[in-house]
């Protein structure tokens, strides 16, 4: 395996996102809500799904783990890891589309649930799970948590209230 520098560097030239290493950014990531304190490889804030395939790529070719995180809000230590965490709340946090007729909306896995409900108001609408962080839970998070909250007895966990994914893989 080639060194790590060898691997940041590589990786700084094939992402046009954010490509962090330094102590200080580790030591943010190295914790989310829960007590779990885990200091990750490097953290890339990819901007747009060829960043995520490269981050990736390199990630496969080198057998560094991966962590997809979000708001970091979970609870059970979800959201640390010594991997290479790809942190998608910077950049890929947008709304894409809503249908309010079809009742759908599609959505980057940055996007806070508290800011897709506000875009959701006007329809009558609602990203169903409700848990207590979703003014800064990410969708893409809830995805990966199959968040819930005080409302899914009646409205259903997250897996409930999905349509369709795209992923990408690690292989």
């Amino acid at each position: 395996m080639p060194s790590l520098r060898a691997f940041r560097e590589k990786l700084a030239r094939s992402v046009e996102g954010d490509v962090r290493f330094d102590p200080g950014t580790l030591a943010v990531y190295s914790t989310d809500s829960s007590n779990y304190r885990r200091v990750p490889v490097g953290v890339v804030t990819p901007r747009h799904e060829a960043d995520v395939a490269a981050a990736l790529e390199l990630a496969r070719e080198n057998s560094i783990p991966i962590l997809a995180r979000g708001g970091g809000t979970s609870l059970g230590g979800q959201a640390c890891n010594a991997a290479l965490v790809l942190d998608f709340s910077r950049y890929m946090n947008r709304i894409l589309a809503i249908d309010a007729d079809r009742a759908l909306a599609t959505v980057e896995p940055g996007v806070v649930q508290s800011h897709l409900n506000a875009a959701l108001a006007g329809s009558g609408l609602f990203f169903a799970p409700d848990p207590s962080t979703k003014d800064r839970c990410t969708i893409g998070g809830m995805v990966g948590n199959n968040s819930c909250g005080a409302h899914s007895a009646a409205y259903g966990k997250t897996v409930d209230n999905l349509q369709s994914l795209e992923a990408i893989l690690y292989d």
